[in-house]
């Protein structure tokens, strides 16, 4: 769930009734009708009167470049003849050239000045602004609760990013008391405007129950929603519902399909669960290369288990040549982001010799690792390791505690292993190594 950044945009006045007005509907009605050259000339005989429109028009004609060439310095020209008249809009678009440094030298200061001249008479868009001004600091000190205030006045409004923004504020308990039912309430706002983020988070909501009750149906109709208008994250989620059948008739084809889009924008979990399909043959033709080549995109951009499993490629030569070298280096990179499989396997590689020197000090480094985060296997090569003295010394009520913490964590021969390790302690040593595992675990559960 990421904050909305700052929405830049133009606007175009339209026209009312009144005598000024009614001169002005010529050049309005040119204008829409793709008529540039006589659009300024009637804009242009009104601004020289000073009337404010005419000079935002003529702004907006310079920054869009329709009939003229584009021009920054004659669009910041008209905007600011048109703000200092007070209109709102060209306030709002002065506001937004100071931010991008169009025509001018950026200078956050100026943007806020002209954001808040706008935001105070009530045009959304600068409210909006003015809020992330705000929650980044930028020309004003940061604070999180004058963003809030101005958010909540724009999205009041009915302007949607604003609404998605205070959703996740509160969400995220931001210049507001954190507040999961008032996050889902904006962002549904937001969502039915058709917001694809806020749809997206909408459907996170859902799927957690967080201020709505958990609902996996719900989930998968907001996920839809944003899927269908290109959201990376959402296309992926709505992959994982159909790959595990909630909200939705399980369907592994279908989830490849969304997987593969989210993919192709380059979502990082994506490219590793589309490599994952095609390992195994789910809902697509089983094909190890094709497999390979999601798994390397996305471990490339760091994705642990995506790392995990390329190494794994590597060990059996499925989709590459067999390589033990190359499994280690996908082993390690993902180990060093704390994967527990991976630290394991890096151990196994370091105790057997594979891919690298044989090395037990470095086999138990790693297996300590993984076993410290639960993992049984870890845990049990660490038993047998402290009863053999490999790489450390011998240490059979350290063996004894990490054989109960393996069974503890679901390692079905772990008793054996317990069982040896007792032939050969007293009772009082039993007792101490059962106290250290208890006290592992009670350490463990704290965190």
């Amino acid at each position: 769930m990421a904050i909305h950044v700052t929405a830049l945009g133009l606007s175009l006045i339209l026209a009312s009734s009144s005598p000024a007005w009614a001169w002005f509907d010529e050049g309005m009605e040119a204008h829409e009708a793709g008529d540039y050259a006589t659009a300024r000339k009637e804009y242009a005989t009104l601004a020289k009167l000073g009337f404010a429109p005419a000079q935002y028009n003529l702004g907006v004609i310079s920054d869009r470049g329709q009939g003229v060439p584009q021009d920054d310095a004659e669009t910041i020209k008209w905007y600011r003849k048109s703000a200092e008249q007070g209109d709102a809009e060209a306030q709002f678009n002065l506001g937004v050239m100071y931010d991008t440094g169009r025509g001018v030298p950026q200078d956050d200061a100026k943007a806020v000045k002209w954001y808040r001249k706008s935001a105070k008479q009530g045009f959304a868009p600068a409210q909006f602004n003015l809020a992330f001004m705000y929650i980044e600091g930028r020309g004003v000190p940061q604070n999180n609760p004058e963003a809030v205030q101005w958010y909540r006045k724009s999205a009041e409004k009915g302007f949607a990013p604003a609404q998605y923004n205070l959703g996740f504020m509160y969400l995220k308990g931001r210049g507001v008391p954190q507040n999961d039912a008032e996050a889902v309430q904006w962002y549904r706002r937001s969502a039915e405007q058709g917001d694809a983020a806020a749809q997206y988070n909408l459907g996170v909501m859902y799927d957690k129950g967080r201020g709505v009750p958990q609902d996996d149906v719900e989930a998968v109709q907001w996920y839809r929603r944003s899927a269908k208008q290109g959201d990376a994250e959402a296309q992926f989620n709505l992959g994982l519902m159909y790959a595990k059948g909630r909200g939705v008739p399980q369907n592994d084809a279908e989830a490849v399909q969304w997987y593969r889009k989210s993919a192709r924008q380059r979502f990082i979990p994506a490219q590793s669960n589309l490599g994952l399909m095609y390992a195994n043959g789910q809902g697509v033709p089983q094909d190890d290369a094709e497999a390979v080549q999601w798994y390397r995109r996305s471990a490339k951009q760091g994705d642990a288990t995506a790392q995990y499993n390329l190494a794994f490629m590597y060990i059996k030569g499925r989709g590459v040549p067999q390589d033990d070298a190359k499994a280690v280096q996908w082993y390690r990179k993902s180990a060093k982001q704390g994967d527990a499989e991976a630290q394991f396997n890096l151990g196994l590689m370091y105790a057997n010799g594979q891919g690298v020197p044989q090395d037990d000090a470095e086999a138990v480094q790693w297996y300590r690792k993984s076993a410290e985060k639960g993992f049984a296997p870890a845990q049990y090569n660490l038993g047998f390791i402290y009863i053999e003295g490999q790489g450390v010394p011998r240490n059979h009520v350290h063996a004894h505690m990490w054989f109960d913490l393996a069974g503890a964590f679901g390692d079905t021969n772990a008793r054996k292993g317990r069982a040896l390790a007792a032939g050969e302690m007293t009772l009082a040593q039993i007792a101490e190594a059962r106290k250290l595992a208890r006290e592992w675990m009670q350490n463990h559960q704290a965190e």
